[in-house]
């Protein structure tokens, strides 16, 4: 393992490639009789279809694990995530909330994987529409109050995780292997009111990566 202070270019071997499906539904608003009303949801719902076109599908990238004297650290990135449409509407005031899961095993030859963390993390983010000022809270970093200007560094706070504590380090044996999984998920959190008739956004606001395995020896 790496010395304290050090960030390897660690490229996990065996992750495989995330998929994302989108189902798509369309309502039926036969009851919503105001025209204007219609023709901006169509126009809405085109521009949705356009964007997810050109859409990257999420995925986990610069995985890197290494550790202090201490504890066993993780670093990773969410991309593809962030689409155009969810920042429109994380601009508009709307709660938007990540999930993380992180999971470390002792592996073992003859029986099943050894569990030695299950940690689930979560990312949230609120625009202050008043303040023009993006609210952003880690729950791995409780003491930290991130509040930022720029959707920019919004996306980013949401979308990494730094040095985050595993495990400590007295628990890994030298010369033992070891497997951390992670994952990144995403749920509709709240709508405007307006938006639950569109079913078809409520698929835009869900997805999950795949599982990523990165193996290691200590």
């Amino acid at each position: 393992m790496p010395c304290e202070g050090e960030r390897p270019n660690f490229i996990p071997k065996g992750c495989r490639a995330p998929s994302m499906i989108l189902r798509i539904c369309w309502p039926i608003c036969g009851f919503i009789s105001n025209p204007s009303f219609v023709a901006g949801i169509i126009g809405l719902s085109l521009f949705v279809r356009s964007s997810l076109a050109f859409a990257e599908e999420p995925k986990l990238t610069n995985i890197i694990v290494t550790n202090t004297k201490e504890n066993l650290l993780l670093y990773l990135t969410v991309e593809g995530a962030f689409t155009e449409p969810m920042k429109e509407l994380v601009m508009k005031g709307v709660p938007t909330e990540f999930s993380y899961y992180i999971k470390l095993f002792k592996s073992r030859s003859y029986w099943m994987n050894k569990s030695l963390a299950d940690l689930t993390l979560t990312h949230s983010v609120q625009y202050d529409t008043k303040k023009k000022e993006f609210h952003v809270k880690r729950s791995w970093e409780p003491e930290k109050k991130h509040v930022v200007a720029s959707i920019e560094d919004a996306k980013s706070l949401l979308c990494e995780i730094d040095s985050l504590k595993v495990a400590p380090i007295w628990i890994l044996e030298k010369g033992i292997q070891y497997q951390i999984q992670a994952k990144a998920e995403f749920k509709k959190k709240t709508l405007p009111y307006y938006l639950h008739y569109v079913v078809f956004f409520i698929s835009l606001w869900d997805f999950a990566t795949d599982w990523y395995t990165i193996d290691f020896i200590y």
